[in-house]
This record gives C-alpha cells, sequence and structure tokens, in this order.
C-alpha cells in the first residue's frame, strides 16, 4: 500500500490544479494512500494578495521532516527564469537532514510544472527538480511516451518525457488543458504503480 505525497507550490492555481490531477491519478491505483500538501509561501501576505495570488488553497503547508514518511513524493512548481519557483527551492534546500540519513534512497521521486510560453523554461525547471532527487537517492519516473498526449500536433500543449506540465500563457489566464490534465493523472498512476512494485 503506497503512500504517496504530491508536493507543490502555486502562485496562480495552475499548479494547484495540476497536483490534483496527480493525486487523482495516483488515487487510481489499489491500496494507494495520498496526501496533497504545499510548501510555505515566502511572499509576504499583504504584497501576495497585491498581486492577486491564490489565497484559498484548500492543501495544508508541509514540513521537511514529514517526506520520510512517504513511498513516493511528486513535487510541482511554476518556472521562474528556467528553474523552480523559490518557495520550492527554498523548501528543498532545507532537507539536507533528510539527505545525510538517507531517509530518501530508494523512494520514488518525480516533478511537474508550468511555463508561460512553450519553451519557457518547462524542462530545465524539470530537470533542475530532478536533479535534486537524484541527489536524495530516489528513483525517478518520469512522464513516458507511453502517455502519447505529449506528441499530440493538434493543439498547443504541455507535456514532457521528464515530467507533466501546462502552458499559463504571457498573462496567467490559461489554465491546465485537458490533455495536460490527463497527462498528469498518468504521470500519478505510473508514479504509485511503481511505488507499489518497489515497496510492495
Amino acid at each position: 500500500m503506497p503512500k504517496i505525497l504530491v508536493l507543490y507550490h502555486s502562485t496562480y492555481g495552475h499548479i494547484e490544479a495540476m497536483a490534483e490531477a496527480v493525486a487523482e491519478g495516483a488515487r487510481q491505483v489499489e491500496g494507494a494512500v495520498v496526501d496533497i500538501k504545499r510548501v510555505p509561501e515566502t511572499v509576504p501576505d499583504d504584497l501576495a494578495r497585491k498581486s492577486g495570488y491564490k489565497m484559498d488553497q484548500a492543501a495544508p503547508i508541509a514540513s521537511v521532516d514529514e517526506l520520510g514518511d512517504y513511498d513516493a513524493v511528486i513535487i510541482g512548481a511554476g518556472t521562474r527564469f528556467g528553474t523552480a519557483a523559490s518557495q520550492m527551492r527554498s523548501f528543498l534546500d532545507q532537507t539536507g537532514g533528510l539527505w545525510f540519513k538517507g531517509q530518501m534512497v530508494g523512494k520514488v521521486g518525480s516533478a511537474f510544472t508550468s511555463s508561460a510560453t512553450q519553451h519557457g523554461g518547462n524542462e530545465t525547471t524539470l530537470i533542475g527538480m530532478i536533479q535534486t532527487l537524484l541527489h536524495h537517492g530516489m528513483v525517478v519516473a518520469g512522464l513516458p511516451y507511453a502517455w502519447a498526449g505529449q506528441m499530440t500536433l493538434d493543439e498547443i500543449t504541455g507535456g514532457t518525457p521528464y515530467g507533466a506540465s501546462t502552458i499559463t500563457g504571457g498573462d496567467g489566464s490559461r489554465m491546465p488543458s485537458a490533455n495536460e490534465l490527463e497527462g498528469a493523472r498518468f504521470q500519478g498512476r505510473y508514479v504509485a504503480e511503481t511505488a507499489a512494485k518497489l515497496h510492495g
């Protein structure tokens, strides 16, 4: 019975929607226990409100120490200048104690992201997050081409072999498409299946 954590940071709700789809996919695996949590917001509350941040996110705030309680951790954050948003980076930078104790070794790790444009750094962001997972000794699962939706030419869409992604548009008005959400669900299911095989 794999225990899965979907851990995310979402400024405007795009990654939150992707996180919910990832969790939905993971829950399709029989016996999987799936939690959705978010990393602490580092932007002051008044500035976040003035900047239009989505403040009503239901997911509870995660603590670093609890990551070791899970068989798989799937992390999601938006792209900032080609790397993960600083809120996620700050959280991951606090995991040195877990690394020192080897608490994440052999667990499944995975990542998903968003960017404003098709070529706005989603792949570099995913690879950067995956590097952190590898430093922890985690077994990395991406988004296999078995999910053919990432190869479509019928529409503009996110999706990479490194992980699910969505494109928000320059003004942030575009929410994840049905195709992008299906990629997120596929990834969540794939991670949970992998964790079940490794830890079953």
